[in-house]
């Protein structure tokens, strides 16, 4: 086992691991090296051990706690990514690029500075990094990102009217696919199942894992089952609360709602001698 502390640089994302010093506790700003230099952090899971594979050695130490002059260090970060992110933009349309400027970051001690954009294909951006050094005399970075991790950094509401939820806590990003909605009994309407990021929503994914034990215990539409006794079929079924609407096998009977815990399911006459018959071989 290896003890580590867990450090995240921006409020979601991925934690790294990195090697204490000293005792940490959640919520503490840190100052720690990486492959990209002296970096502002903050602890989301103090010193605690895991197990030695889990981790890519060397590990990287925490410096220090940060203090006063590193607080005010990241404040003149800000502005400066302010000031920074109006000139990029100046020059992105002198330059007459097709691109999106979603995000400018100033590495902790200035060495570096990334510019994050949008853009529907691949662009030529060489001269404008020329311009960028030119002007802030220092190292200059331009980074294309996805449309997903523009709606990260920009954050927002989504259509339930909550803060996005891959700015507020997803760590990453995980494959959504169309067959979630159909297996969650949603519309199939892109309108209805895509985030403001144009991508089917993230919690499609994350909602996955408890409709995959729904759907288990509750009987499918068209599919037949016992109430009191009695042999109806399933018109419609809601995961969630786990009430069905049931229909009797006479057509002219009315459609009545029961939740999935008063059913039993009906076994076909094929299913039981396919039973019997196994049974009996065995």
């Amino acid at each position: 086992m290896t003890e580590v502390v867990s450090v995240k640089f921006k409020d979601t994302g991925r934690a790294y691991y990195f090697k204490p010093e000293d005792t940490f506790n959640v919520g503490d700003s840190v100052i720690v090296e990486t492959a990209n230099g002296i970096t502002f952090g903050t602890v989301s899971k103090g010193n605690h051990s895991v197990e030695d594979d889990n981790v890519v050695q060397p590990l990287k130490k925490i410096l220090r706690a940060a203090n006063e002059k590193d607080f005010k260090k990241i404040e003149q970060n800000k502005k400066k990514e302010a000031e920074a992110f109006k000139i990029c933009q100046e020059k992105i349309g002198n330059h007459k690029l097709e691109m999106k400027l979603v995000e400018v970051e100033y590495s902790f001690d200035g060495s570096k500075i990334t510019f994050f954009f949008t853009s529907d294909g691949r662009i030529d951006f060489r001269e404008l990094v020329k311009d960028l050094a030119a002007h802030f005399h220092t190292r200059i970075e331009l980074r294309q990102i996805g449309v997903r991790d523009e709606a990260r950094m920009l954050g927002g509401l989504g259509i339930c009217g909550q803060p996005f939820c891959c700015k507020q806590f997803l760590d990453d990003f995980q494959p959504v696919s169309i067959k979630m909605a159909k297996e969650q009994g949603l519309s199939l309407n892109p309108t209805k199942i895509s985030g403001t990021c144009g991508r089917l929503m993230c919690c499609l994914k994350y909602e996955q894992n408890a409709y995959d034990y729904l759907n288990t215990i509750t009987p499918r539409v068209g599919s037949t089952v016992k109430v009191d006794g009695s042999s109806v079929t399933v018109v419609d079924a809601n995961l969630i609360t786990g009430n069905l609407i049931v229909k009797g096998k006479d057509e002219d009977s009315i459609p009545f709602k029961v939740n999935r815990k008063e059913v039993k399911p009906v076994r076909s006459p094929k299913n039981n001698t396919k039973t019997e018959e196994k049974n009996e071989d065995n």
